[in-house]
């Protein structure tokens, strides 16, 4: 009787907490919490927050995936280190280690170009489009529905990019319920500006990765330019700096446990109003095998490049990712196992059955929900090939371009309106970008052996999960090196020239090319196309029948009342709640802000504690002016605060409750990463850079008087 009673309190505990500080809320829905915002500290006015054409949300950006901010009238953007750490990466070089050594540019004319691919984005509108997305689906099912969601998509799309200089996509807000049009003005001229060193920006490396207490200045401040005429435009010599139409300012004022805190971002994807099968194939099945193929990857990049300085610099963004991604996963398990998330999401879940069952429509809602679950158990076959044969593809640099350029062929056969989401002409200038840079992030005998390990694990699966054109490439596994070796001796992509002259090739000219790379991705093509139209065919279905189990879930919580906001899906959000300790276990206690004295405390002289002896001189003069917290009498480095975040927010803006800047989003802690899935009141956290750190480095460590004038700073 004992051990159900405690599982009972958890789950009204999780119930009852899931209010003010849950939530990422998009901006239109802030007026009806105005008053939960107002509770909890907010003092301007959350009707103001809604407008997006208005300061400060016409500040927020979406950078390279991530998010960001402006942060002065000449296009500078505020946003992490690991979000440009790409940026960094390309710019580097051996015996030109920007990663190690960091980077200021002195003046615009040393400010150095991005790969070109990476983009700033300004969301400018945010239409409700659901009738014109859905008018074509009725009464269709499967592939059907998915192909008239897609194609009413694509049209809406291109409309919307009529006026030169947008990027435009459409939100699916709820599981096919609702959908959202964004309108992003596409800003293509991205340059760093100021990157502190590796082990200050990366301080406690994997180590300290979602730990707290932290000591990062995960910090990189960009600028995104324009063409004379102000409009977006590629990198030139003659481009000028974007003028935003707001910034945020840098706050100098000073805060502390329990201030309120309200971050705005691109939250890449939650998960939080799945099914609790799910829920329960996440725990089970999903957490677990990522974390081995992680591992595995990681062990094999690092295994093969560690002799060669220049395949280390190569794979360093790579490595990164994937070690960011390992961590995560390990987290999100051990984060929903102890919150017992697949019994408390059951519990929830019958619950709002029992108030289904009392709804008129509830044999209708019932079976549409019973037809999803088998859509999803038939996927359940084929889960682990799928993750295989998408990380081939998806982990490789080579290999990926090839296929890459066989499906541009394939895709230019088709009227524009027509092609796959991707390859369209408004993707083609993106498609080159990648290709220009892959050289960069390439060694030949890493990527082989990263090919021999993922394809090992695929051909050691049950024959029926295999696909004959994957064998037909990669042979047995007694062939597998040999086949290797042959596919890599026989192809020049390596060059970048080969790359961009396939690229502007038809089917028949690639189909007569003689490279060994360009032929497997031509035999690999059909399977991958045979497989994405299964995949469509399942997703159409899903779009078509979740918006029943959504209803019934907004219905059941609207009756609890409770608002429900839309699961993460890289649109702009908002999210609330205060500077906060963390208790996440018995007797430990962590306060929410760290100090320059945890940078000495964990200083080892090897990485990743390898602090810059500049820092420790620095730090040793306690020269800290304005920029020291008043009640410890020390420059901070980190915060917390409970505010509700997941991937893609890295880089989100801080803001108090005027809507100063005062940190930088960049992780979360370790008890907390199962928050995409589930949020934890108990132990959500999410880890900021301390903004006064920024302008301690800025103005005495790592000096840059020009950008504190830039962001009206003061300079001492």
């Amino acid at each position: 009787m004992r051990r159900r009673l405690l599982p009972l309190a958890l789950s009204l505990l999780l119930a009852n907490a899931a209010h003010a500080d849950e939530g990422m809320w998009m901006p239109s829905q802030l007026p009806g919490i105005a008053q939960q915002m107002k509770a909890a500290g907010f003092k301007g006015n959350p009707r103001e927050l809604s407008e997006l054409a208005r300061a400060p949300m016409n500040a927020i950006v979406k950078v390279g995936g991530a998010s960001g901010a402006f942060v002065s009238d000449q296009g500078l953007v505020l946003t992490n280190h690991h979000v440009a750490f790409g940026v960094i990466q390309y710019n580097s070089k051996p015996g030109r280690d920007l990663i190690r050594d960091g980077y200021i540019a002195a003046d615009r004319s040393a400010e150095l170009p991005a790969n070109p691919d990476y983009r700033v984005l300004v969301t400018t509108g945010f239409d409700r489009v659901t009738d014109r997305i859905l008018a074509d689906a009725k009464g269709k099912r499967g592939r059907a529905y998915y192909d008239a969601v897609d194609g009413a998509t694509k049209a809406v799309v291109a409309e919307c990019e009529r006026e030169a200089g947008y990027r435009c996509s459409v939100a699916n807000m709820y599981y096919g319920t609702d959908f959202y049009l964004v309108r992003q003005l596409e800003l293509r001229d991205v340059r760093l500006v100021y990157a502190p060193p590796n082990a200050i920006g990366n301080y406690g490396g994997e180590v300290d990765n979602f730990m707290w207490p932290r000591h990062a200045g995960d910090f990189t401040l960009l600028r995104a330019y324009v063409g004379k005429d102000g409009k977006p435009a590629d990198y030139s010599p003659d481009n000028v700096p974007f003028v935003p139409p707001s910034h945020l300012q840098v706050s100098t004022q000073d805060f502390r446990e329990g201030d309120y805190a309200m971050l705005a971002g691109y939250p890449g994807v939650t998960f939080r109003h799945r099914m609790a099968s799910e829920f329960a194939n996440q725990v089970e099945w999903q957490l677990p095998s990522r974390v081995a193929l992680y591992h595995r990857m990681i062990d094999t990049i690092e295994g093969t490049a560690a002799k060669d300085e220049a395949a280390r610099v190569a794979y360093a963004s790579q490595l990164r990712s994937l070690k960011n991604s390992l961590k995560r996963a390990q987290g999100e398990l051990d984060g929903l196992r102890r919150s017992d998330a697949v019994r408390v999401r059951r519990e929830d879940e019958q619950a709002m059955y029992a108030w289904l069952d009392q709804q008129p429509d509830a044999a209708t809602t019932r079976a549409d929900i019973s037809a999803a679950q088998a859509v999803l158990d038939r996927a359940t076959a084929v889960r682990e090939r799928d993750q295989l044969l998408g990380a081939i593809v998806a982990q490789t640099q080579l290999l990926k371009s090839a296929v890459t350029l066989q499906r541009l062929a394939h895709e230019r056969s088709r009227p524009d309106a027509e092609r796959e989401r991707g390859y369209q002409q408004r993707d083609e200038t993106l498609i080159a970008g990648q290709l220009r840079q892959v050289q960069r992030r390439y060694a030949p005998h890493v990527e082989k052996a990263l090919l021999a390990e993922l394809v090992g694990q695929y051909q050691a699966l049950p024959a029926p999960q295999h696909v004959a054109e994957f064998d037909a490439v990669f042979g047995a596994a007694s062939q597998l090196q040999q086949k290797l070796d042959a596919l890599y001796a026989g192809t020049k992509l390596d060059a970048e020239s080969e790359r961009l002259n396939a690229m502007q090739a038809d089917r028949a000219t690639l189909a007569a090319s003689g490279d060994t790379l360009l032929q497997a991705a031509a035999t690999l093509l059909p399977a991958i196309l045979r497989l994405e139209d299964e995949n469509k065919a399942s997703s159409g279905e899903l779009l078509r029948l979740r918006p029943a189990y959504m209803r019934a879930l907004i219905g059941f919580r609207k009756s609890q009342g409770r608002a429900v906001y839309p699961d993460a899906n890289s649109t702009l959000r908002v999210s609330y709640g205060r500077v906060s300790a963390l208790d996440p276990r018995d007797g430990v206690h962590y306060t929410p802000l760290t100090t320059v004295q945890g940078i000495v405390e964990k200083h080892t002289g090897t990485d990743p504690f390898d602090a810059p002896q500049t820092l420790r001189d620095a730090i040793a003069k306690s020269d800290f002016g304005n920029t020291a917290e008043p009640s410890l009498g020390t420059q901070t480095v980190d915060f917390l605060t409970n505010l509700d975040t997941t991937g893609g927010n890295s880089g989100s803006a801080v803001m108090d409750a005027r809507g100063r800047l005062i940190g930088l989003n960049f992780d979360s802690n370790w008890e907390a990463v199962s928050a995409s899935w589930m949020f934890d009141p108990r132990y959500k956290r999410a880890i900021h850079v301390d903004l006064r750190y920024l302008r301690w480095l800025l103005a005495k460590v790592y000096p840059a008087p020009h950008l504190l004038k830039e962001m009206n700073l003061p300079a001492e």
